[in-house]
């Protein structure tokens, strides 16, 4: 366990690296090309309830696709991350706009409060579709997060609570897919990535 700790550490290492060397236009870029595959896709297509990141400097832009979710009449749900613990829910996002009136967390991430009284997606009914947030993929579908474990817990809780996981989609720049990301059994596999180059990968 501690060796596949320590090859995490030293690959986040490497992917921030990479990722700190992206152009913001090249950054838009890829997010551009990386949500016309996701507004194309079957699974986003036939989805009514979606959980989506509200992303940081260093991910895949999703504005566009946050606006799309409620062009298309579909109920967006955003991670609200508790501090100091590796619980997460998803809570429901009423519009577009409300996003700007959001307070920022230390991550510089935008969320509702933890006095919010909001929708949760575990208590109404689950959700068809998570986009899901990392630093770096494989093309066995393994993910390398961040060290929280947010992502890992909530799929987890969610199902022990419901009968069946909802499938997960990551998004991705091309230099966050890597040739093997180390994992241990309590990391979840990500059902597809999708990137902007011809290196998407299909789990399923």
């Amino acid at each position: 366990m501690a060796t596949i700790q320590a090859a995490k550490q030293a690959l986040r290492a490497q992917l921030k690296q990479r990722l700190a060397a992206l152009h913001e236009l090249e950054k838009l870029q890829q997010s551009q090309a990386v949500t016309r595959k996701l507004l194309s896709h079957h699974r986003y297509q036939t989805a009514q309830r979606i959980a989506v990141f509200l992303n940081m400097a260093d991910e895949v832009q999703t504005g566009d696709i946050i606006q799309d979710i409620f062009h298309q009449g579909k109920s967006c749900f955003i991670p609200r991350y508790q501090p100091r613990s590796t619980h997460m829910d998803m809570v429901r996002l009423s519009s577009l706009e409300e996003i700007h009136l959001l307070p920022v967390t230390t991550w510089n991430i935008r969320q509702p409060g933890q006095e919010d009284n909001r929708e949760e997606a575990l208590a109404t009914g689950g959700l068809d579709l998570v986009l899901v947030p990392g630093l770096g993929f494989d093309m066995e579908g393994h993910r390398l997060g961040r060290g929280k474990g947010y992502y890992d817990t909530f799929l987890e809780r969610y199902s022990r609570h419901l009968s069946d996981k909802p499938y997960t989609i990551a998004l991705a720049f091309q230099e966050q897919i890597c040739d093997c990301v180390p994992v241990t059994e309590y990391d979840f596999v990500i059902d597809e990535v999708l990137s902007a180059g011809d290196l998407e990968m299909l789990k399923k």
